[in-house]
């Protein structure tokens, strides 16, 4: 066992060693037969991240990769993108990356790490450390943020409900280990974060600072899992006022704003003249399917996602900021590295750099503007964009200099995102739970015709 840790530490950091400098885009394939085989190769390369960068003990993907810092959060396994994970494991068997007794195994592994994790009424932290399964404070320790973080374990569930459909009717094994996904799910205590009833739900508690963070989750931002497998919950459930009058703010989530003469349709909580990052399209959509339904305020949320994925591309053609590069097949701002450390760039927030990796995760809402910006990044900036686990987190357009490190949030989302575009299969198994079912119906959502 010690051995093999310490050839899994010592592969990740050779292959992140600043040493040794990344020479992926230089040999990247050139030439494809269409869009699908272009798709399943770049579907292959951020599965990598997924599985070949995994920790020994938990299965899941680190944090971050940092090439002129390998070391650096090297045991520490971020709780939202292992969600996501678990879904591009799913997405790894159906096309063919991996065995299905590959994936069952790895799939195993991470239930039973999951289950001996530290968890807060159900939900893990925000960080937990590979080595021990313990919480790690994130961020810092003066963060207050060592307790159940309810957004990242959303994200989380997400994962737990769609590995858990995938396998329910396999074989024996199969059918434990989904049955151990379920158990996870259920112990989910989302009623305890409405924190004594109140009818809005908070992101963090811990038996340490109680509920000092504060932190209501008010929409519009990437938290609307939160509501819907809150919802959901067949043990624990949250109630349909905590959605309305927290979430959507007694119906001041309704936006009549117009940017780029595209209707925003909600009130991002960047501000009423701008979009969010585009994450935002992607982490509480992994699973949830939006097509075709509302809620009761009229809310149709695919329609919010291809509103802010267009606004975001035609701000960048718009390029009011006058940085040099912009157009409609560079764009996309999301949480990542920026030109100096780690920002939430968004319409607001606008530095000059791209995340490619957020843009492809947009691509159920986008297609053709995604591909055009996915093809510009792969044939265009590839020799430099492009590594072992797909694109680097970070563009500065003006400079043309890539901040070449990875962020297993971005890298582990854009994966399941493409697939949900191409066939919708995960979509499919998280759609198929009877509980989100229940839920939606729950909250009022209804078909939008």
């Amino acid at each position: 066992m010690i051995r093999k840790l310490f050839c899994a530490i010592a592969l990740l950091t050779a292959a992140f060693s600043a040493a040794a400098p990344d020479n992926t885009g230089d040999k990247r394939k050139r030439s494809f037969n269409d869009d699908n085989d272009f798709l399943t190769y770049v579907q292959r390369q951020y599965f990598n991240y997924i599985w070949e960068g995994a920790l020994p003990n938990s299965g899941l993907s680190r944090v971050r990769m940092i090439q002129d810092d390998p070391q650096r959060d090297l045991h520490t396994i971020t709780v939202g993108s292992s969600g996501f994970g678990i879904t591009g494991i799913i997405v790894g068997i159906e096309r063919g990356f991996i065995t299905r007794s590959e994936g069952v195994a790895r799939l195993e592994k991470i239930a039973d790490f999951l289950a001996r994790s530290d968890r807060f009424h159900g939900m893990w932290s925000h960080w937990i450390d590979d080595r021990t399964a313990r919480t790690m404070p994130f961020a810092n320790p003066a963060s207050k943020d060592n307790g159940g973080d309810v957004v990242e374990s959303a994200f989380l569930a997400q994962g737990l409900i769609t590995a858990r459909q995938y396998l329910l009717n396999g074989t024996k094994k199969e059918r434990a280990l989904a049955a151990k996904f379920d158990k996870l799910w259920r112990e989910m205590e989302w009623s305890w974060y409405q924190k004594d009833g109140e009818d809005v739900v908070y992101w963090h508690w811990s038996p340490d600072y109680q509920w000092e963070k504060n932190f209501p989750l008010q929409g519009y931002n990437e938290c609307l899992a939160v509501y819907i497998l809150g919802a959901s919950s067949p043990t624990h459930p949250i109630t349909k006022e905590a959605y309305y009058k927290g979430w959507a703010r007694d119906g001041a989530i309704v936006s009549d704003t117009t940017l780029y003469n595209i209707p925003v349709r909600v009130r991002h909580n960047t501000g009423r003249e701008y979009v969010g990052p585009i994450f935002w399209t992607a982490f509480s959509y992994v699973g949830f399917d939006p097509r075709g339904l509302k809620d009761e305020l009229g809310i149709n949320y695919f329609d919010v996602n291809v509103a802010h994925a267009r606004i975001q591309q035609a701000h960048c053609i718009a390029n009011p900021n006058g940085f040099d590069g912009y157009g409609a097949d560079c764009w996309g701002f999301s949480a990542g590295y920026s030109v100096k450390g780690y920002k939430a760039h968004n319409t607001k927030n606008d530095r000059g750099v791209v995340t490619p990796s957020g843009t492809l995760a947009a691509m159920p809402f986008a297609p053709d503007a995604v591909m055009k910006a996915l093809k510009h990044f792969y044939f265009d900036l590839g020799d430099e964009l492009w590594g072992p686990y797909g694109f680097y987190d970070g563009y500065i357009v003006a400079e043309k200099r890539v901040i070449p490190n990875y962020l297993a949030n971005n890298q582990c989302a854009a994966l399941p995102m493409i697939e949900n575009y191409r066939s919708g299969l995960i979509w499919k198994l998280f759609m198929s739970a009877p509980e989100i079912q229940a839920g939606l119906k729950k909250l009022g959502f209804t078909r939008d015709n």
